[in-house]
């Protein structure tokens, strides 16, 4: 059994990797990173001011207007009705935007508005050519005249408004509108000349979460009116399910400034986070730290390369990686959990975990780049299984989402177990896992336990779901081996084997299994269903085929060996057909059946080296990286997904990539850059150098770590933490020999 970190331990790593990021600081990451990169398209990135993993995302809000508002900001709208202090970034699914405020001058307005009129409405039009945005800092003189500038700590944002001359300055406290959520209750009161207190309660996405908040004027109120319904209302009607308030300030000043800082708790906690985060009002001080923070951040990868664009592209997608999971505590450790209860930690605790997505890149890359922060994140999960029985799956401030399949917390857990990250406790983390994936209350379980896989009509996208449970499981398995629970290994490391119920060997194709253990007939493995009428979740038959990350080589065998894989696995970058009206709108990035645009893909193109082709990995990661990430605002193929998408880009940049969930092996493919420096616990770093790099010589001909040969197409977690040099030498026409043998092929075990 593994040693679990102490205290000690764990705050000695955060000093190790604060120490390796501040020595890179005075490098100001921060200029190549653009918040509008997927700001367009499908991107549904967040746009405003945040720390890392900060509770508090100040920016501004449209109105929503369907899926591409997904973060409450859309690089083609031209309308602001506010800003607000809660965004999800890079979600398919919307919620949040509590606390809207909204400056206002002349007579007071308190109505919304529409996107093709907002005249006598609180609302207003703007222009690009008028915000600046960077992680730290959001600014945008609007076209009703007013200046906003946006800064923030870890849970407090502070505003800055510049009123025009001569009229009353007011804002507006707007608890109705969300975004593309519902509130059910929500209050506001003033507590003296200075201070607003309040809170949101509403339904969404999240089936019910809490904002309540302190809001701090540096100028004295002369004037505040509550409205229910846009009409004033009286002292004994501040709460309704969508109060909306108006304070003004006295002597109209030219500048103003407002602090409001949130809490999932009271207002009271809101006030102490406050004053502990936010004493002052020293707007550039706020900001600069804000920047020390992100450079720390973005330090931890330092990158040489001559291309520009490059940089920006790579920063930005370091800055998307950074903004979730969020803060979900108070500065004295008090959080509402998914019960409705109020807990407290003695560390850090935090919620938007999109697992189904982040399981995948994010987590893997944060055991290099996080490796202090993670047993907070995996404390949060444990919490959230004790407060509703099982792991979380997407888990949204304070509520369990149940969004995707799979019980995706898993391999979180198990990879960091198997990588000897502690910080938790792992008879408590097996056990949560273990019970979550026999617990009969987790979509389809009951027939993978009775039966081995779920049939068609079992519970909705079936095939989808029982192929995630594998993966989940066969993480579950390699835990139980590495802590001597001989009978939990060999049950669940069978049931990471599942995935052969579904791959019909004639045919060569994942296909939906009937009851009775048949075919599923008619079956196009083009046509996709979303939804719960469809056998796969937003994907297709083509793309699911390929869908055992946790065991390559045993796909490999179903399919009759190397070559009949081989040629399967090509013919999915040029396969062309109808995949249907009803598939999912997430189905983007295509390269034939392939599509990066959306997760259950993204480790396709590293399988090639598990048949010993390693080489044509390197083709395709270079083309995905060359056509599917831009600077522009549409640059990100698919929803963001809360850093996942921007994670395959950085481990791929790198060099390499963990296919395996819960395995810690990282499979080569082509580095993006000369040479790339990772900040490492201890002191340590690891480099890696790409010798005649350059966009026509995308091949590794051959590799050297720590100055020796070195013939494998992968390397281990292992080796990469323990710090070192690890050299490509690069080439224009591929080495078909290098990490063909098998005995330098990546392996599941």
């Amino acid at each position: 059994m593994k040693k679990l970190l102490t205290p000690f331990c764990v705050a000695a790593t955060l000093m190790w990797t604060v120490s390796c990021s501040t020595e890179r600081s005075s490098e100001n990451y921060l200029r190549y990173v653009d918040p509008m990169i997927g700001a367009g398209g499908h991107g549904h990135v967040f746009v405003g001011a945040s720390v890392p993993f900060g509770a508090v995302q100040i920016g501004p809000q449209n109105i929503h207007k369907g899926w591409d508002w997904c973060s409450g900001y859309h690089y083609s709208d031209s309308v602001i009705i506010g800003f607000s202090h809660t965004h999800l970034s890079g979600t398919g699914c919307t919620d949040l935007g509590d606390i809207l405020v909204m400056p206002l001058s002349g007579e007071i307005r308190t109505a919304r508005g529409e996107q093709h009129d907002v005249s006598n409405s609180a609302s207003t039009t703007y222009s690009h050519e008028n915000e600046t945005v960077s992680p730290d800092y959001y600014s945008l003189t609007m076209d009703n005249g007013i200046k906003a500038e946006l800064t923030a700590t870890e849970r407090v944002a502070l505003h800055r408004y510049t009123y025009p001359e001569g009229g009353p300055a007011h804002l507006l406290i707007n608890l109705r509108e969300g975004n593309g959520d519902q509130s059910v209750d929500t209050y506001l009161r003033q507590v003296d000349a200075h201070t607003i207190v309040g809170y949101r309660i509403s339904r969404g996405w999240s089936p019910l979460h809490r904002v309540y908040f302190t809001l701090v004027s540096h100028e004295p109120i002369s004037q505040f009116q509550v409205y229910n319904d846009d009409e004033p209302a009286g002292e004994d009607s501040l709460r309704g399910p969508g109060i909306k308030g108006v304070l003004t300030l006295a002597d109209s000043p030219r500048e103003a400034m407002f602090k409001v800082s949130i809490s999932s708790v009271s207002s009271e906690n809101a006030a102490a986070n406050m004053e502990a985060e936010l004493p002052d009002w020293d707007f550039d001080r706020v900001r600069q730290e804000a920047q020390d923070k992100w450079n720390r951040q973005l330090a931890k990868i330092d990158i040489q390369t001559a291309d520009e664009r490059k940089k920006r592209i790579f920063y930005t997608a370091m800055y998307h990686t950074s903004i979730a999971p969020t803060l979900y505590c108070d500065v004295n450790g008090e959080y509402r959990g998914h019960d409705g209860k109020v807990y407290t930690t003695t560390s850090k605790n935090y919620s938007t975990f999109s697992l189904w997505d982040t399981y995948r890149a994010l987590h893997p890359l944060f055991t290099i780049t996080q490796t202090e922060m993670l047993p907070d994140l995996i404390n949060s999960m444990l919490s959230i299984y004790d407060q509703q029985g099982k792991l979380p799956v997407w888990p949204l401030v304070g509520g369990e989402t149940d969004q995707m399949p799979g019980y995706s917390a898993v391999p979180v857990i198990t990879d960091a177990y198997l990588k000897g990250i502690g910080g938790f406790d792992a008879e408590r983390a097996f056990t949560a896992c273990k019970q979550t994936a026999m617990s009969p209350n987790m979509r389809g379980v009951s027939y993978v336990i009775e039966n081995g896989f779920i049939p068609a009509g079992g519970c909705g996208e079936e095939t989808s779901v029982a192929m995630e449970y594998a993966v989940d499981d066969w993480g579950i398995g390699a835990m139980a081996q590495q802590m001597g629970k001989t009978e939990d290994a060999e049950y669940f490391g069978k049931r990471g084997r599942y995935y052969t119920f579904y791959i019909d060997t004639t045919i060569n194709h994942a296909r939906p299994r009937m009851a009775d253990g048949s075919w599923k007939t008619p079956y196009d493995p083009f046509n996709s269903v979303h939804g719960s009428a469809g056998n796969f979740c937003e994907g297709t038959g083509w793309q699911y085929t390929f869908f055992v990350p946790q065991h390559p080589e045993g796909l490999i065998e179903l399919m009759g060996g190397d070559t009949p894989f081989v040629e399967k696995l090509d013919s999915l970058f040029v396969a062309e057909g109808d995949m249907g009206e009803k598939a999912s709108a997430d189905i983007s990035g295509l390269i034939g059946q392939y599509a990066h645009g959306n997760e259950p893909s993204h480790h396709i193109v590293y399988m090639y080296p598990y048949a010993g082709q390693q080489w044509k990995t390197a083709e395709k990661v270079r083309y995905i990286q060359d056509n599917f990430y831009t600077d522009d605002h549409d640059g990100v193929i698919g929803n963001e997904d809360c850093g996942q998408m921007s994670a395959w880009h950085i481990l791929s940049a790198l060099g390499f990539y963990q296919v395996n969930p819960s395995h810690g092996v990282f499979v080569f493919g082509s580095p993006l850059f000369d040479r790339a420096e990772i900040a490492l616990p201890a002191g340590k770093t690891f480099v890696i150098e790409a010798v005649n790099n350059s966009p026509e010589n995308i091949y590794i001909q051959s590799a050297e770590l720590n100055g020796q040969p070195y013939e494998k197409s992968y390397i281990t977690y292992a080796d990469l933490m323990s710090g070192g040099v690890l050299r490509f030498t690069m080439g224009a026409e591929p080495n078909k020999s290098y990490g063909a043998a098998r005995e330098s092929r990546p392996v599941s075990f």
